[in-house]
């Protein structure tokens, strides 16, 4: 499965994720993990190369992510995710009109011991996790509505759990009741994507101090829906 650099910055490596590919999976499993991991045993010779992943996606969510190539990057790096530094915005095609057409949800989600979904708890639940989310509207599609989403906090599912949870699902994630399907149908559901899109990712670089900002391509199931995106993709690296 196919996945783009979109830049390479001093021990930082940002990427972007292909729907239906895992970020991390065991020994054996293709994973975007592995798979960067074996592009730079190729490129830099090296036996066993140094990868780590400061934050992860869903598999049936596309977009943006960093990788860090230096343990002392990937810490600082992390650090800025646990103290919420890092600014993530994503894209989201969801049905229905979402009214009104910008705000914030506030929610507390609970991640369901054993089994790989939350849901909505009231604020009394003793394993809940306040939840919070800022949205606007981009525009609209042949099924409701696009919109632009950042993240204040970064629970489980978290976008597609509080959306779903006011009658507006994914598109395409029938996890959390879509009926509307998202673009390549493949037989094996785990290949299957949803209109959820980490569209960018701004930190400081840790040893620079310098902002980084990267903006991710949609993937082309998106133009079918009419979303326009003027960035060109990024090529694949080998």
């Amino acid at each position: 499965m196919r996945w783009e650099l979109l830049a390479e910055i001093d021990g930082c490596l940002l990427v972007c994720k292909p729907s239906g590919l895992a970020t991390q999976a065991p020994p054996g499993f293709e994973s975007l993990e592995a798979l960067i991991k074996a592009w730079l045993r190729d490129r830099n010779g090296e036996r066993e190369p140094y990868l780590a992943i400061p934050h992860r996606l869903d598999r049936p969510v596309s977009g943006v992510m960093v990788f860090a190539t230096q343990r002392a990057v990937a810490r600082k790096i992390s650090r800025q995710f646990e103290r919420r530094l890092v600014r993530k915005t994503y894209w989201a095609c969801v049905q229905g009109v979402v009214v009104p057409a910008s705000g914030t949800w506030h929610d507390h989600v609970y991640k369901v011991h054993g089994q790989p979904r939350a849901e909505i708890v009231s604020a009394e639940h003793p394993l809940g996790r306040a939840a919070t989310l800022h949205y606007r509207t981009l525009g609209g599609t042949p099924y409701g509505s696009w919109l632009e989403i950042e993240l204040e906090t970064g629970r489980t599912h978290q976008v597609r759990v509080q959306a779903a949870s006011r009658g507006h699902p994914v598109l395409g994630d029938a996890l959390y009741g879509s009926s509307i399907p998202f673009g390549p149908q493949h037989a094996d559901e785990r290949l299957r994507g949803i209109a959820l899109h980490a569209r960018s990712l701004q930190f400081v670089h840790p040893n620079s101090r310098l902002p980084v900002h990267a903006i991710a391509p949609v993937p082309p199931a998106w133009h079918v829906l009419g979303v326009a995106a003027d960035e060109r993709p990024a090529p694949h690296p080998g």
